[in-house]
């Protein structure tokens, strides 16, 4: 019982140092975020940046802050790559926090943490499929990432409200969330293929994809525990670790490619 306490407080310490990612807490960051809001952020300056806000952004909740701290990533990440060093991760807290709960469900199962593993899965599902509409549409049509995204939430708060509130449907849940995983494995996959002639380094996406797909048959398998510790729940918990770290690397050639796209096209304009 007590080592299993130290397990919770240690995973909680863990989660609160790793609240903001590497690139949130670099000081070069910290200090443009602090200088650009002093500057931009009060007063007749604050009164010109929301008169020359598109509406799409104002109703999506973007703030002046929410600018300064999109203007001084890209700073910081300009910065990182003229000194050699690898591109820092931002705000990454959403499969982290899935990871979290995860790990204390299995280490203490109770109706609350079940209740936590379950929606922090669900929402990393959306969120995938949020970031996959970003990256297919929103740098084109940023309107209708913001009316998408309004619908994720919707459909996460209603299934959350379903599942608290009225029943707990084991079986609802497990089509609620292959239907939204079907739904981010084949956008993924097809804007993939679309671009990888064009863009190598849409393969390591594709790769993710599929590993995934294949790793989730682990779920529906049922065996005795090797060791009897190792299930076949546990071993897709691992599988999983790996593959997240591939599709961080695509992330980050992503976004060194869309970097260099903005800059070349600065440079024309």
């Amino acid at each position: 019982m007590a080592g299993r306490a130290a397990r919770l407080v240690l995973l909680a310490g863990a989660a609160a140092l790793a609240s903001g990612s590497q690139g949130d807490r670099e000081p070069v960051y910290r200090d443009c975020v602090l200088q650009c809001e002093e500057q931009n952020c009060s007063g007749g300056a604050l009164n010109h940046f929301r008169s020359r806000q598109p509406i799409y952004m104002s109703l999506a909740g973007w703030t002046c802050r929410d600018d300064c701290k999109y203007e001084c990533m890209w700073i910081t990440v300009r910065l990182y790559l003229q000194e050699g060093h690898k591109v820092p991760q931002f705000h990454g807290k959403v499969s982290l926090n899935a990871w979290f709960w995860s790990t204390v469900f299995h280490t203490r199962d109770t109706d609350l943490t079940e209740k936590m593993d379950y929606f922090c899965a669900s929402t990393v599902i959306l969120h995938s499929i949020y970031l996959c509409c970003v990256r297919t549409v929103g740098l084109q049509h940023p309107a209708v990432v913001s009316a998408f995204r309004a619908l994720l939430l919707l459909m996460l708060t209603v299934h959350i409200s379903y599942l608290s509130l009225i029943r707990f449907d084991y079986g609802y849940n497990l089509v609620a969330n292959m239907a939204i995983g079907l739904v981010n494995v084949v956008w993924w996959l097809a804007w993939c293929l679309w671009n990888q002639q064009r863009l190598p380094h849409v393969r390591k996406c594709m790769v993710v994809v599929l590993l995934l797909q294949g790793l989730s048959l682990l779920e529906l398998l049922d065996f005795p525990p090797l060791f009897w510790v190792l299930d076949a729940h546990a071993i897709w918990h691992i599988s999983t670790i790996p593959v997240h770290v591939l599709f961080f690397s695509f992330l980050e050639d992503d976004s060194l490619y869309l970097l260099k796209e903005s800059e070349a096209k600065f440079k024309l304009d």
